[in-house]
């Protein structure tokens, strides 16, 4: 029998019975969306782990104490946020208890005092609150920036000892917090034992026995289920990576607004399965299964992974993935960030295949997402021909789903570019264009996670060049908070950064977006490209603009070799722009960008007249 300490979190949801018996309806959508919406990527995003549904309450195991803390108060802070908006008799609320102690392993379950201390805080607990036991105050003691209020020592059911009780004061002024180490639990598991300890989030059983299938996914955005990955080891002892893995996956793709992922608790329920794979996605709801296997070979571990489409059973993606080490966190968050990578973005897998759809399909029957995904795929392709195309059809989709938000902000969009591609003959209307239909789609309440990125990110490239780069970089903000993982996103709010006067900011972004997605090299070296030239650093400019020919990469290739003495490879790189887009002046490339300091653009636009760049249309 296996024993090991764990950190546990209990919830409930307060009156749940009664809730139920006035709008049962009612209650279980409420549930729903704050699963959907709050729990589930909170408690994901804390590196949590739900091990048991009971009834109206959820049992789960987090990595460290200070995990399961911080996630039980952004999960009250959340549902406070939620319920302001609702009047009385729709409010949910939730308790929550948290225990440090002994727990027995029994598979994916958990039993012994450990388990049962953190239920019986959680009754403590009052309504929207946190109790935890002594040794949970102790172990995150000046670790947090939250304190503890001593309830008193309590005794409880089935329990010989008094517990020592303490409320989280989740309001309280934040004190200093000391900074530590994440995945602390993981040292654990490199000695055999599964790290963690994780939260009991209530209600969830109640959610699922109300319905016979898990609850379906989006249907405007591509939805994924990610299945524990197999261990095909001879040793079967690679099991906690496969499942690592899996979990990973499910954590960040959950933090991308322009992809549905199905629960933990959902697919995990496929474990060691066989079936079609087909029928899976039916039973979960969704468009796309991410399954795949890890072998180890010596010190190399392998890790297969193949994305399905749900509803054919083609294979849509798959690649294979060879690491050496000892270490196998080490090993699973490398692995974890390549299969993100190659699965997501603009560029990714998912939006490759769901181009191809919406391509497929016929003109009369198109949804909102595939005038979408259609615009898009034009988009992306930044020529001026794949601009004006995404306009149309974007024109198209509104004809037929008037004030479709996604629809209104891809038109903007489209305007937009015309002029940072330096395609436009007359900027000001097409900027003019641009900044009303993304004040059109902010005006809008409830926006989708997908069209607030968007919204927000055009508007922080209007205000650039308004020379508000206060109010751009709030803006620029904003669109990361809506979708924190999207690689594209990161890179180009470099560019924002870097015009606002922040160029150190501007290369750490593009350094983390790098890092997530090796694919978008072209991009995130395009950004640097220029981010090198202001911080003088023009050797680097040309490594990095060299690998790439996007927008104006030509022309800072010319003003980084301009300043090295390279004169005549600076003439050749502005021929080569003047080439693949003859409108380009020096009067059209400085409408495209508005630096806080106007010196640079200066500096720059001379050093492009000496390479050969027309100032204008006229000369």
């Amino acid at each position: 029998m296996e024993r090991r300490l764990s950190a546990i979190l209990a919830a409930d949801v307060v009156g749940y019975s009664a809730l139920m018996e006035q709008d049962e309806k009612g209650t279980f959508d409420r549930l729903r969306a704050r699963r959907t919406e709050l729990f589930e990527p909170e408690i994901a995003g804390h590196h949590g782990r739900v091990f048991k549904l009971m009834g109206d309450g959820i049992l789960a195991e987090f990595g460290s104490v200070v995990d399961a803390v911080e996630c039980a108060v952004s999960l009250q802070r959340g549902m406070a946020k939620r319920n302001d908006s609702l009047p009385q008799e729709e409010r949910l609320n939730v308790r929550i208890g948290i225990n440090f102690g002994e727990v027995i392993v029994d598979g994916d379950d958990r039993y012994g005092e450990g388990v049962n201390i953190a239920a019986r805080l959680e009754q403590l607990a009052p309504s929207g609150g946190i109790c935890v036991s002594g040794k949970v105050a102790k172990e995150v003691e000046n670790k947090l920036a939250f304190a503890f209020d001593s309830a008193g020592r309590h005794k409880v059911k089935n329990i010989e000892e008094p517990i020592d009780v303490f409320q989280v004061r989740i309001d309280a002024p934040p004190r200093r917090r000391i900074l530590r180490k994440r995945r602390i639990g993981r040292r654990w598991w490199a000695l055999g034992a599964p790290a963690v300890i994780l939260a009991i989030v209530a209600a969830w059983m109640a959610l699922y026995s109300l319905r016979g299938d898990s609850p379906a996914v989006s249907s405007t955005i591509p939805s994924v289920a990610v299945l524990p990955f197999k261990d095909l080891s001879a040793d079967k002892t690679l099991g906690y990576l496969g499942e690592g893995i899996a979990n990973d996956l499910i954590a960040i793709l959950s933090r991308f607004s322009d992809i549905a992922v199905v629960s933990r608790t959902s697919s995990f329920a496929y474990e060691g399965r066989e079936g079609d794979v087909r029928q899976i996605g039916k039973e979960l709801g969704v468009g796309y299964v991410l399954e795949g296997s890890v072998r180890k070979e010596g010190d190399r571990v392998r890790i297969v992974a193949q994305l399905i489409n749900a509803t054919t059973g083609d294979h849509v993606w798959a690649d294979l993935f060879d690491k050496s080490g000892t270490d196998p966190w080490a090993l699973q968050d490398e692995l974890t960030g390549k299969i993100v990578g190659a699965m997501t973005g603009e560029w990714g897998a998912i939006r490759k295949a769901d181009y191809s759809q919406a391509w497929g399909k016929d003109s009369t029957n198109l949804a909102e997402y595939d005038y979408y995904l259609r615009a898009e795929s034009q988009l992306n392709l930044y020529t001026k021909e794949g601009v004006e195309r995404s306009a149309e059809i974007s024109r198209q989709g509104l004809q037929v789903f008037p004030g479709s938000p996604l629809l209104t902000v891809e038109l903007g969009w489209a305007h937009w570019l015309k002029v940072g591609l330096l395609y436009s003959s007359d900027p000001q209307p097409d900027l003019r264009e641009a900044g009303r239909l993304a004040d059109e789609v902010l005006a809008k309440e409830n926006l989708s996670p997908q069209v607030a990125r968007l919204a927000h990110w055009l508007r922080a490239w209007l205000l650039t060049l308004e020379s508000d780069h206060d109010g751009a970089v709030a803006e620029m903000n904003k669109a990361i908070a809506a979708a924190p993982y999207n690689a594209f996103t990161l890179t180009d709010a470099g560019s924002i950064f870097l015009q606002a006067g922040q160029p150190e900011k501007a290369l750490e972004l593009t350094n983390v977006a790098a890092a997530r997605d090796p694919a978008l090299s072209w991009f995130y070296n395009y950004v640097r490209g220029f981010i090198f030239i202001v911080l003088g650093k023009n050797e680097e400019a040309v490594e990095a603009l060299k690998t790439t020919e996007f927008a104006d990469a030509p022309l800072q290739l010319a003003i980084a070799y301009m300043r090295l003495g390279r004169e005549a490879d600076a003439r050749a790189a502005v021929e080569k722009m003047l080439k693949s887009t003859p409108a380009a002046t020096i009067q059209s490339w400085r409408q495209a960008w508005n630096f806080s300091d106007p010196k640079i653009l200066d500096q720059a636009a001379a050093d492009l007249a000496r390479a050969g760049l027309p100032g204008s249309a006229t000369e």
